[in-house]
């Protein structure tokens, strides 16, 4: 916590005092470009990912970066994308998994969960995720069906996404691209979902320009071609 406190006291004296003006402007209100939905795991930051700057995302983060269908929560993630896509507009959804998740480990195995009946319960939204990891990818065990499930969990949220009322409107309208990532700690590199050509691949090895035309509509669908 020392640490913590170091940190608040720099921040005050230093970056606030620096940056007044800047900050004043934040105070005013927001506008940021992109809802990014990530998981909770302290080592996945979404700035520093993307480096953005402050107020150009809008956060939601939970354990296993899951997005309950319309309807099947009562938490604040129905509240979170409806104020972000309503109310801010946000033109892009970003959701980002990440290699080693271990929300995703305990999605694939529940006896890791029998001490944490919460967070079992948490998992139950992620049960689209299993089913398909149990009947088509059984060849696979250890970190190859790891990286299997977190791929595949990101677009089973990608299609829970489009349950929300607030999202389908305005990606019928054309105001509101989805984008689907998953983040390798190991290497910093970012992987992303394309409808076009149903695979994942890095968006770090493309230019930004190339980079931004990688979305993901009906990914199920894509997959099955």
């Amino acid at each position: 916590m020392e640490n913590l406190l170091t940190g608040l006291h720099q921040f005050h004296s230093q970056v606030f005092g620096r940056e007044r003006e800047f900050y004043s402007k934040l105070a005013a209100g927001q506008n940021p470009s992109a809802l990014f939905i990530g998981c909770s795991d302290s080592r996945v930051d979404p700035s520093i990912i993307t480096q953005a700057g402050l107020g150009e995302l809008f956060v939601m983060r939970n354990a296993g970066n899951i997005v309950p269908c319309y309807g099947a929560s009562n938490g604040g993630e129905p509240a979170t994308i409806e104020y972000a896509v309503a109310a801010l507009g946000v033109k892009d959804i970003i959701v980002c998994g990440h290699s080693g998740c271990g929300a995703i480990q305990a999605m694939l195995d529940p006896k890791k969960m029998e001490k944490l009946p919460l967070v079992r319960g948490w998992l139950n939204h992620a049960e689209a995720t299993r089913q398909i990891m149990l009947e088509n990818y059984s060849g696979l065990k250890g970190k190859s069906l790891l990286r299997a499930a977190v791929s595949e969990h990101v677009l089973v949220q990608i299609e829970n996404l489009q349950t929300h009322p607030a999202v389908a409107v305005r990606l019928q309208r054309g105001e509101l691209t989805l984008h689907a990532w998953v983040y390798q700690m190991d290497t910093g590199k970012v992987l992303a979902y394309d409808s076009e050509d149903g695979r994942f691949t890095s968006l770090t090895d493309m230019s930004p320009e190339l980079a931004g035309k990688r979305k993901v509509s009906n990914p199920r669908q894509a997959k099955q071609k």
